[in-house]
C-alpha cells in the first residue's frame, strides 16, 4: 500500500508523531519535549497550548521529512497520556487553567473525604477504580471550584472538559468534533463501565454539569476529519485509546490473561480480562481495555506513579548522571545495591498501596554505598514495585504469568529487565520497536476502522521479539530481596499495614 498511519503519541514530558507502513515498519518519527510545572510541592501542570503546539511541530516535522501529505496518509490514531484534565471555552477554545496532570495530588484531602462518606464501594463498582487524585473527576471539580468564574460558565454550557485525546482531536478539527473514547472515559470516575456512558449520578456527585462532556465513542471508528492547515487535505482521525491501553493493543495482548508493561514516565502493568470485568480484591484497577465495533474487552491494571522519571529525578535533582541512558552504566559499576533499596514514592504510592501520602525512601545507606549502588536501587525499586503488582494480579486473576511483555522508554535498559526477570521468575519478552508499541496500538486502532488492515488476526501475524530475557537469579537470593523490599515499603507508606 502506498499510503501510511501517522499515529500520535501524546506523553507526560514530549509529544511524538509515528509514521507508520503497511507492514508496521516505522517510517518517519519525530518528538519534542514540552515544559513541565510544579506550581506547590505535590502539583503537577501543563500548559494545554503547549501540547497542542508540540504535537502540531512533530506532525509537521514528520510528515515533511518523509516528504508526504494528507493524501498519503490513510488514517491518524491517537494514544495519550491518561487522566490529564483541561477544560477550555466551548467558542474560542481557549483554556481556562492549566492542564492539571494525571501525576498530581492536589486533591488528595478531598478524596479523603468521599472515602469518609463511604461512597468507595459505589464509585469502584459503577467505575472499577478506587478513590484517588489520579483521576480527571477531583481535578474536574477543583479547577470549578478554584478557578473564578468558571463554575457558573460551566453551568451556562460554555465550557468543555477533555482528556488530551479531547483537546488533540478539537485542535485538529477546529472545534468540529468533542469525543473521546470509552478507554479514556472509563479513566475519569465519571464513567459507568457496565453500561458505557458517563454516570449522571456521579456527575453530579462532583458537580459537574454534563453538558461540559465528550461524546463517548468506541476506540477504533471514524470521528471526523482534520480541519487544521497542518495537512492540505482532509485526513480521517480514527483511532483513540488511552497510552496504556494502545500499549496493550499494540503488544497483541489479544487474548485473555496475556500481560505487558510500559516502562515510561511512571510503569503500568495491564492484563487483559476478556469481554467481562474482574473486580479487583487486591487494590488493582478494573478498566477498560479497548471497544472495537460492538465487541469491549477489559483490563486489571496495576499503576505505578515513579518509573522513568526516578531516573530523570536523578539526573535533574542529583546530577549523579547526565542523561537517562547513563544510568545503566552507573548501575553496572555495583555488583549488587550494597543492601540500599529505593522506594521512589516521590508523589505517593500507585497500586497496590494507593498511598497518596508515602514518600520516597533510600534504606540500607552505609559510608561504603555510592552513587552506583543508588543507582542501581533505584532501577530494582521499579522492577520491585511491578513485581508488587504482578502478585496482586495473580491473585485476582486466578492465574500464573507465564511471560511478560514490555515496551517502553526504560525496558531499552537490559539491567532493569534481567533483574525484572529475576525477580519476578519469569520471562521478560522485549519487542523490536520496543519504546513504539504505544503508537503501534493507535496505529493498529485507526488502520482497522479504514481497512488498512483487514483484522486483528492480521495484525497479529507481525512476529516483534527483539530479546527474551530469562531469570538467573538463585531462589534463595529472590527470597532475600523481597524480605528487604517488604520492609523497605514499611518504612515508606504513611501509616504501617
Amino acid at each position: 500500500m502506498s499510503k501510511y498511519i501517522l499515529a500520535l503519541d501524546q506523553g507526560t514530558s514530549s509529544s511524538r508523531a509515528i509514521v507508520f507502513d503497511h507492514d508496521g515498519n516505522v517510517c518517519a518519527t519525530a518528538q519534542k519535549e514540552f515544559t513541565q510545572h510544579f506550581p506547590k510541592p505535590g502539583w503537577v501542570e501543563h500548559n494545554p497550548a503547549d501540547i497542542w503546539s508540540s504535537e502540531a511541530a512533530v506532525i509537521a516535522e514528520a510528515i515533511s521529512s518523509l516528504g508526504i501529505n494528507g493524501l498519503d496518509i490513510a488514517a491518524i490514531g491517537i494514544s495519550n497520556q491518561r487522566e490529564t484534565t483541561i477544560i477550555w471555552d466551548a467558542a474560542t477554545g481557549e483554556p481556562v487553567y492549566n492542564a492539571i496532570v494525571w501525576q498530581d495530588r492536589r486533591t488528595s484531602g478531598y478524596c479523603d473525604s468521599l472515602k469518609a462518606a463511604g461512597l468507595t464501594k459505589k464509585i469502584r463498582e459503577k467505575t472499577g477504580l478506587i478513590i484517588d487524585p489520579y483521576f480527571s473527576g477531583t481535578k474536574i471539580k477543583w479547577i470549578l471550584d478554584n478557578v473564578p468564574g468558571v463554575r457558573e460558565r460551566a453551568k451556562r454550557g460554555e465550557l468543555r472538559f477533555g482528556t488530551v485525546d479531547s483537546w488533540l482531536v478539537w485542535n485538529l478539527t477546529r472545534g468540529d468534533v468533542h469525543v473521546t473514547d470509552v478507554t479514556n472515559a472509563s479513566r475519569t470516575m465519571l464513567f459507568n463501565i457496565h453500561t458505557l456512558q458517563w454516570d449522571e449520578e456521579l456527575l453530579n456527585l462532583f458537580g459537574i454539569p454534563a453538558s461540559m462532556m465528550p461524546e463517548v465513542k468506541s476506540s477504533s471508528e471514524m470521528y471526523g476529519y482534520t480541519r487544521t492547515t497542518l495537512f492540505a487535505h482532509e485526513v480521517p482521525i480514527a483511532g483513540i485509546a488511552g497510552d496504556q491501553q494502545a500499549a496493550l493493543f499494540g503488544q497483541m495482548c489479544t487474548e485473555p490473561g496475556s500481560v505487558k508493561n510500559t516502562y515510561g514516565t511512571g510503569c503500568f502493568l495491564l492484563m487483559n480480562t476478556g469481554e467481562k470485568p474482574v473486580r479487583s480484591r487486591n487494590n488493582l484497577l478494573t478498566t477498560i481495555a479497548w471497544k472495537i465495533g460492538d465487541k469491549v474487552n477489559y483490563a486489571l491494571e496495576g499503576s505505578i506513579f515513579m518509573a522513568g522519571s526516578v531516573v530523570e529525578w536523578l539526573r535533574d535533582s542529583f546530577g549523579i548522571i547526565r542523561t537517562p541512558d547513563e544510568i545503566e552504566t552507573l548501575a553496572e559499576k555495583a555488583p549488587d545495591n550494597g543492601g540500599v533499596f529505593f522506594v521512589p514514592a516521590l508523589t505517593g504510592l500507585g497500586a497496590p498501596y494507593w498511598d497518596p501520602y508515602a514518600r520516597g525512601t533510600i534504606t540500607g545507606l552505609t559510608r561504603g554505598v555510592t552513587a552506583a549502588h543508588v543507582a542501581r536501587a533505584a532501577l530494582e525499586g521499579i522492577a520491585f514495585q511491578t513485581m508488587d503488582i504482578v502478585a496482586a494480579m495473580e491473585r485476582d486473576a486466578g492465574v500464573k504469568l507465564t511471560e511478560l511483555k514490555v515496551d517502553g522508554g526504560a525496558s531499552r535498559n537490559n539491567l532493569l529487565l534481567q533483574f525484572q526477570a529475576d525477580i519476578l521468575g519469569t520471562e521478560v519478552l522485549r519487542p523490536r520497536n520496543n519504546t513504539e508499541t504505544t503508537a503501534m496500538g493507535a496505529c493498529f486502532l485507526a488502520g482497522l476502522a479504514v481497512g488498512y488492515w483487514s483484522s486483528i488476526d492480521e495484525i497479529c501475524s507481525k512476529k516483534n521479539v527483539e530479546r527474551v530475557f530469562a531469570p538467573s537469579a538463585t531462589p534463595e537470593t529472590v527470597e532475600r530481596l523481597k524480605v528487604s523490599w517488604a520492609h523497605a515499603i514499611r518504612r515508606t507508606l504513611s501509616v504501617d499495614r
